[in-house]
């Protein structure tokens, strides 16, 4: 059986760290052919070493003229140099990331970009016909009316050439957050028109319990400590918020072609639960396991196999107590805004993910507080004319003229 050839785009983040981990764990069914990042070369590098990987691309076009590049197209000429027919690449610049995309050998991409500068990547992996696997959520939460039809297309074109699997999802596009990984595992065999509700788990983050006076004074530092997962700051940010929980719900509108009054949040503390389906006649399919972002790492990559265990299996006998609640929808308001952004839909998810993301670094920036955030998302939202959502052309123009709203307020609300 021939390896399956992947490019990790955001190859130094938690996902893309994690994804080489599972790489160098089953390196007799994967191959790295291309890795991006933004701008840690030196890290690039290594990682290119150590995979062997000849195509290299640095997202910041600001490195154009640095002389880690010129240090990085020695390292790549010389591995490629040690395979006969291979040329080494090494791009600086956005577009450079999409042209890892379409090499024509790639099987599979691994988008873990962070914020809304990945959707374009999705949008041309599918585009070209690729197998996408998922961690950046903005692709869905601002991109998903786009994103979807093309990867219903993939999925036609994979059944005709007789790479989907006999029974199941074709697999174009495989989710690698737990949460909506859990949910594709737990629909595999089942009818969509049986399923009368998706929950989606959330750990609560480390603010469970408090009250809004409570966070008043919050500071990064402790909105970063996250007691379950190891993320990325943007992220554990939006997990303190509750607005990874929002994004989620968009995206499992998406990926699932569910409505919104199917889709419900509830907080399980303990992560161990990674997201449940409840069907028509009362049955609920719950995905449990450890909790490591490598299982569904593996799973999008291995899929529809399922490989040896890339981590220590969950120990249900040291488990304990399992916790459910609902979630503080009031405390943690951003949450409500996602879900009212999903559901009034057209661009309005984009303005709402643009000005989130420009008020989570304004916070890690010590610049507003932390409540200001949402705050910040629900000015945007309100000062926005809604349309459809009509191209990435169309949402890049939304997005940028969201951020420079989301800075004028950050910058007329100073933290005291």
């Amino acid at each position: 059986m021939e390896k399956r050839r992947i490019v990790v785009l955001g190859s130094t983040g938690s996902i893309g760290t994690q994804t080489l981990d599972v790489v160098r764990q089953h390196s007799d069914q994967l191959e790295v052919v291309g890795l991006a990042a933004h701008s840690r070369t030196d890290e690039v590098v290594a990682q290119a070493r150590a995979f062997e990987v000849c195509h290299v691309a640095f997202g910041d076009e600001a490195l154009a003229s640095d002389s880690r590049i010129d240090e990085a197209r020695q390292v790549v000429d010389a591995i490629a140099a040690a395979h006969p027919g291979e040329e080494g690449t090494v791009g600086v610049g956005p577009d450079a990331v999409l042209d890892l995309v379409r090499l024509p050998e790639v099987d599979v991409v691994v988008n873990a970009l962070v914020g809304a500068a990945g959707l374009r990547a999705s949008y041309e992996t599918l585009a070209c016909g690729k197998v996408l696997a998922l961690a950046n959520k903005e692709s869905l939460v601002v991109g998903g009316d786009l994103i979807m039809p093309l990867a219903a297309q993939v999925d036609e074109a994979r059944r005709a050439a007789g790479l989907a699997p006999a029974v199941g999802p074709a697999g174009a596009l495989m989710p690698i957050d737990s949460e909506h990984g859990a949910i594709y595992q737990c629909l595999l065999g089942e009818n969509p028109r049986e399923v009368s509700k998706l929950w989606v788990t959330a750990s609560g983050g480390p603010f469970r319990g408090k009250t809004r006076a409570d966070l008043h004074h919050i500071t990064p530092a402790q909105a970063l400590a996250h007691p379950t997962w190891n993320m990325g700051a943007k992220i554990s940010i939006d997990s303190s918020t509750l607005m990874n929980k929002g994004l989620e719900v968009i995206e499992a509108h998406h990926l699932f072609a569910m409505p919104y009054d199917k889709i419900e949040v509830v907080v399980q503390p303990q992560s161990a639960i990674h997201s449940m389906v409840e069907f028509t006649d009362g049955s609920v399919k719950a995905h449990l396991g450890t909790t490591d972002m490598r299982i569904p790492i593996q799973f999008a990559l291995s899929y529809p196999d399922r490989w040896e265990a890339p981590v220590a299996p969950l120990d249900f006998r040291t488990l304990g107590t399992l916790e459910f609640a609902a979630p503080d929808t009031h405390t943690f308001r951003c949450l409500a805004l996602a879900r009212s952004a999903g559901e009034r839909g057209g661009t309005l998810p984009c303005v709402m993910n643009a000005a989130n993301e420009v008020a989570v670094a304004e916070f890690l920036a010590g610049s507003i507080g932390y409540l200001d955030i949402a705050a910040c998302v629900e000015a945007a939202m309100d000062a926005h004319q809604v349309e459809p959502v009509e191209s990435l052309e169309q949402l890049e123009e939304v997005d940028a003229r969201t951020r420079l709203f989301a800075r004028g307020w950050c910058g007329t609300h100073p933290l005291a």
